[in-house]
């Protein structure tokens, strides 16, 4: 890794689904995978503290902590890789987007979502549950759990669903909701708090509270699609 990296220019950035790498002036270059917790940071710049980095993360604090790769630049510079689980990654490739893993992903569900009818074939093809299909990175890149809960949450869906018995109007709202959702989080850099009140996502969590619900005052319940906890409102997703 520091063979490859050492003296090089970056020329560009590039992400697909949750993978980013970067474009060097020569070949192997560094491809990134963040996992549930990983995260690039850049010294100087205010960064987001995550729950499970535990208290005795600092917002002052450098390098922060769980690092697992270190980068100086130039100009005095620094960035560093960090990941609390250890399930992030840090590949080198001589052409990321066509090896595996990117190579493996299916649509980029912030800039190339398939236009409608090509979405209604894709799911016409599976006949698995719809949240566990959203979560299949192979068919839809970048979609993550709380993501897939909140797109079915406003698109009125049971995530139990079969595919292949989506209506094409459900389809449709579907979509609509998954490029909402995914378009608005990244507008406001992720920051959960300036989600939109009436989502899912500020409520969805709320398990240790007897009879959680909405801030419509639906009541959330739970389940388990496709290994993972899912929260979802049956009285409105059908």
């Amino acid at each position: 890794m520091r063979r490859s990296l050492l003296g090089r220019r970056i020329v560009a950035a590039h992400r697909h689904g949750k993978h980013l790498w970067l474009e060097l002036d020569r070949r192997p270059w560094p491809s990134f995978h963040f996992g549930m917790s990983g995260g690039i940071e850049v010294r100087g710049r205010r960064r987001n503290k995550l729950v499970m980095e535990g208290r005795r993360a600092h917002e002052g604090q450098w390098p922060p902590r769980f690092l697992k790769l270190h980068l100086g630049l130039d100009d005095g510079g620094e960035i560093v890789f960090h990941d609390a689980r250890r399930l992030g990654r840090v590949r080198l490739r001589h052409d990321p987007r066509a090896e595996p893993p990117i190579s493996l992903l299916g649509f980029d569900a912030l800039h190339d979502l398939p236009p409608l009818g090509r979405l209604a074939e894709l799911f016409g093809a599976r006949a698995a549950p719809v949240k566990a299909v959203l979560l299949d990175q192979s068919f839809s890149a970048g979609v993550g759990n709380w993501i897939a809960d909140e797109v079915l949450y406003q698109a009125r869906i049971d995530p139990r669903r079969r595919t292949n018995t989506l209506t094409r109007a459900e389809i449709a709202r579907l979509r609509a909701r998954l490029r909402s959702v995914v378009g608005t989080a990244v507008r406001v850099g992720a920051d959960s708090d300036r989600f939109p009140p009436k989502w899912l996502f500020h409520t969805r969590w709320s398990k240790r509270v007897q009879s959680p619900v909405t801030v419509r005052g639906e009541r959330i319940r739970y389940l388990t699609v496709g290994g993972r906890t899912t929260a979802w409102v049956a009285e409105v997703q059908r």
